[in-house]
């Protein structure tokens, strides 16, 4: 079993940045990649970034958001990160971690096994 934490979220200005932090414990040597998802109010959840947790950290963005997000890990501390930059209204939405144990090519949705609580990004026009 693995358990995901998400911390970082907060109301900010468009154009500021925020750091998002993940932390996972339990069976994180279950983990082949992390992934942060969002959901905006009335919207489903949607994809942003994945980072694999071992070998040379194999990293995918959704087309919308490359460029502003960059996502990273830190092993040692079991935590995936997303830095977010230039952030605009539209980017407000509660911001979800998750993990997955396969990396079987599935609908992303279907993939992933375990997920964080979420935390909040407010942006302000």
């Amino acid at each position: 079993q693995v358990q995901l934490v998400e911390s970082g979220g907060g109301l900010v200005q468009a154009g500021a940045s925020l750091r998002l932090s993940c932390v996972a414990s339990g069976r994180t040597l279950d983990i082949v990649a992390v992934g942060w998802f969002r959901q905006a109010p009335g919207k489903e959840r949607e994809f942003v970034a994945a980072i694999t947790r071992t070998g040379d950290s194999t990293v995918h963005y959704t087309d919308s958001i490359q460029g502003r997000f960059t996502i990273s890990r830190d092993n040692d501390k079991n935590t995936v990160d997303l830095q977010v930059s230039s952030l605009r209204p539209e980017d407000t939405a509660v911001y979800y971690c998750a993990a997955r144990r396969s990396m079987l090519a599935v609908p992303r949705e279907n993939a992933y096994d375990y997920w964080g609580q979420g935390t909040q990004v407010t942006v302000s026009s």
